[in-house]
């Protein structure tokens, strides 16, 4: 027996939007965003704002659940990132990202978390976040950088480092790997560098078009030192069998990624023995051709970057009701009003945050990523 819902939650200082998924007899599982709400206040009276909403809500709703990913959208990460680590660094307790990608409500600062009950967590020695249940060890990476001379460099130097902590924990890019994201500085720019140096990575690593590639998010993004062009967060799990793991591909809809010289898949779903997980990699407005669709028009480009996340959630079995979160990229501030009334009226109650990135061609005025969780019954699989 499980039970999903959604609530929101207002204070005076913050907005609060949580998903639950919870179980009687197993994992339950918690998105939560954290939006402050007083543009006027301090970055500091911002940020306090949001941890002490975060803080309250470990200590009563959701009293038990333990963090396992946390990122920070934050408007001037050079000014800010500083005071948020320090912060962090005495109540660090999951993998945690920070990336400049400011929230589009005029604030600073906006959060989102993941977090599970019914888990045993640990952070490794090679920085990775463990988090175990049953026959699976779930690894968390979060705001992995280096200050290599060029994107290129520093996504090799990234993909090499995680296909080593990988390695070091029993598993392999190609086997483990569910999920990673690549905030880019400059993504119009940088972002050709990042192609690159994945696509020279992957093929090392058995990751081709007659194989597979990994869901990913590559957006623009900055962290606090500007020398840094590509910082990287990843998801892989331990304890999977081939046949737990499916890739999205919405043939009618969109396109191989491959054949516009990028290598990621569109959306993946794991399969446990109670549920199926469902992650949707950062989707455009696109047809299965390659071609940006309808240019220029916002309200069009959302409609169909809707029409193709829901394409690849019924080829997983799912829909948009079974969402836990959703990340929405605009490449300009003044699309945020039109998108913000879309979205609030026809996903009034999943937990979602607008933020200020670069899409990784011009053309994409908008983009959005999701995860999403459903129930299932399947004896050939350990639960999750």
């Amino acid at each position: 027996m499980n039970n999903k819902q959604q609530q929101t939650n207002q204070s005076e200082n913050t907005l609060t939007e949580i998903f639950k998924y919870e179980v009687e007899a197993g994992v339950s599982e918690y998105h939560v965003m954290i939006h402050a709400i007083r543009p006027e206040a301090t970055y500091e009276e911002q940020l306090s704002a949001v941890v002490d909403t975060y803080c309250q809500l470990r200590e009563n709703e959701l009293q038990g659940a333990v963090a396992v990913f946390k990122r920070y959208f934050l408007s001037d990460a050079a000014n800010q990132a500083d005071m948020l680590l320090a912060l962090s660094a005495e109540c660090s307790d999951c993998a945690l990202s920070v990336v400049e990608q400011p929230p589009l409500n005029g604030t600073k600062i906006a959060l989102w978390v993941y977090l599970q009950k019914g888990v045993e967590t640990q952070v490794l020695h090679n920085g990775l976040f463990e988090v175990r249940h049953g026959g699976y060890r779930h690894l968390w990476g979060g705001g992995a950088f280096n200050r290599a001379a060029n994107s290129e460099y520093q996504t090799r130097l990234l993909l090499n480092d995680y296909v080593m902590q990988l390695m070091e924990q029993g598993c392999k890019l190609a086997d483990s790997c569910i999920r990673t994201w690549f905030f880019v500085q400059n993504v119009d720019v940088n972002y050709a560098g990042v192609v690159k140096a994945r696509n020279e990575v992957f093929v090392t690593q058995g990751l081709t078009e007659k194989t597979h590639y990994i869901s990913s998010t590559g957006i623009g993004g900055r962290h606090a030192d500007p020398k840094v062009t590509v910082q990287m967060d990843t998801y892989a799990v331990d304890g999977l069998k081939p046949i737990q793991i499916h890739y999205l591909y919405a043939p009618t809809h969109l396109n191989p990624t491959y054949e516009y010289g990028v290598s990621f898949e569109r959306g993946t779903y794991v399969d446990y023995g109670d549920r199926r997980q469902v992650f949707i990699s950062g989707t455009a407005s696109i047809n299965n051709k390659g071609e940006v669709v309808y240019p220029g028009d916002i309200r069009k480009q959302t409609e169909r970057m809707w029409e193709n996340v829901g394409v690849l959630l019924k080829e997983a079995g799912c829909t948009f009701d079974d969402l836990g979160q959703m990340i929405v990229y605009l490449r300009d501030v003044a699309d945020y009003t039109v998108v913000k009334g879309m979205y609030d009226e026809r996903f009034p109650d999943t937990p979602k945050v607008f933020v200020h990135a670069p899409v990784c061609r011009p053309g994409w005025l908008i983009e959005m990523e999701c995860m999403g969780v459903r129930s299932l019954e399947n004896k050939e699989f350990a639960p999750y």
